[in-house]
């Protein structure tokens, strides 16, 4: 009902328009994107493998039909096992309904916190790594397919922006194809696996007139459960807190930007129970929860050329998740880098990272008794040459 009332809002708001817009002629094309490539050198426990990675390649088609109808689309290009491969990151169409209000329909990037949705790509993300929580076996959904309505406004001197949207949503993982996965989430599939959608969204509020500064919150929920299957009333309730402050400080010469995002994931199993491979039952309180704070500073404002170019980058994060659960892994990182801006969305970045995390269960679900409180260790170091055009 939601959604037939939306499409119908904006058809109503289309058949209003004089159709000045949208004459011949006024449509535009842009080609936008990104890409990286560079030296990894890793090393888990006492293995150090390195090897060159990245000619992956990111283009952006973006595409102007009148003053308020456009296309978006990206598509990543990269080597997986030896094979180059295509996936698309997202493909929507946006209408423009007012000066407050954009309708976006198609695949897009979900506006969960900010990282995955802003931050992600290799040219602005400012370290090589992903914060632990993103990614595969992430808990913070990344894309998908649905509507959404978006905008910003001022409530008084305070401007907001807010994103609410209806999604297919994520898939819980019962365990039938990968055993030690049971109660996982699956994100951006491209058909439900119920008749349940998933609905969120975010507000960002920037409570200085200058917006060096935002606070957003985000939530979403859904059934996520196989329809007809012991799951299919399982519900799974996301929500994420992110924060951003970005300013000059002229005491210091220097551009201060810190980000920082935490995550919840709460996924009510209703008493459902999963096998194990011995076939006995079990069940676990469902809750996972991963945070990052990140701070970067570069001399912007000295006059040397080389150094005003420099950006020292930091990064902490870590994940929680549940007792009980065979993926059960919690991990920490620790992340710092170097950067040289070639230009405003060109670097060269050298960095290194320390992971530490292991399973504290074994394949059936008990105590490991070779955990001996020393969890193994992964170690990063990386050269990247990232662009963004």
């Amino acid at each position: 009902m939601i959604i037939a009332i939306i499409f119908i809002a904006a058809a109503f708001s289309l058949s209003a328009e004089d159709g000045t817009d949208s004459k011949p002629g006024v449509s535009k094309f842009m080609l936008r994107g990104y890409s990286h490539s560079g030296f990894e050198s890793v090393t888990v426990d006492k293995d150090t493998e390195t090897n060159f990675v990245g000619g992956s390649i990111n283009p952006i088609l973006m595409y102007k039909q009148s003053d308020r109808l456009f296309f978006e689309a990206e598509f990543e290009g990269a080597f997986e096992d030896g094979a180059f491969e295509w996936t698309l990151e997202f493909a929507d169409i946006s209408y423009v309904i007012n000066d407050y209000v954009t309708l976006r329909v198609g695949q897009f990037l979900l506006p969960f916190g900010t990282f995955g949705e802003k931050l992600h790509p290799a040219w602005i993300n400012k370290l090589a790594t992903k914060p632990l929580g993103f990614g595969h076996d992430g808990i913070a959904p990344t894309n998908d397919i649905g509507v959404e309505l978006r905008g910003a406004f001022y409530l008084g001197s305070v401007k907001l922006n807010y994103q609410a949207y209806a999604i297919n949503g994520p898939q819980l993982k019962d365990g039938s194809v990968e055993l030690d996965e049971a109660g996982m989430l699956n994100f951006g599939y491209t058909e439900d696996n119920n008749s349940n959608k998933a609905f969120g969204g975010r507000i960002g509020i920037f409570p200085f007139s200058n917006s060096s500064m935002e606070i957003g919150f985000s939530g979403q929920t859904g059934n996520v459960g196989a329809e007809g299957s012991d799951y299919e009333d399982v519900t799974a309730t996301l929500y994420a807190v992110d924060f951003s402050y970005v300013k000059s400080i002229k005491a210091i010469k220097s551009l201060i930007d810190i980000k920082a995002q935490y995550n919840g994931s709460s996924i009510d199993l209703g008493g459902a129970t999963f096998a194990k491979e011995d076939g006995d039952l079990y069940t676990f309180n469902n809750e996972t929860s991963s945070y990052y704070a990140q701070i970067a500073i570069r001399p912007s404002l000295i006059k040397n050329k080389f150094f005003k170019n420099l950006e020292l980058a930091g990064r902490w994060s870590e994940i929680f998740t549940p007792d009980g659960a065979l993926w059960k892994n919690d991990k920490r990182r620790a992340s710092i880098g170097l950067n040289y801006w070639l230009d405003w969305k060109t670097a060269i970045k050298v960095g290194y990272s320390v992971t530490e995390g292991g399973s504290l269960v074994d394949d059936h679900g008990d105590a490991d008794p070779n955990d001996l409180g020393l969890p193994p260790q992964n170690n990063q170091f990386y050269i990247h040459w990232a662009m963004g055009f």
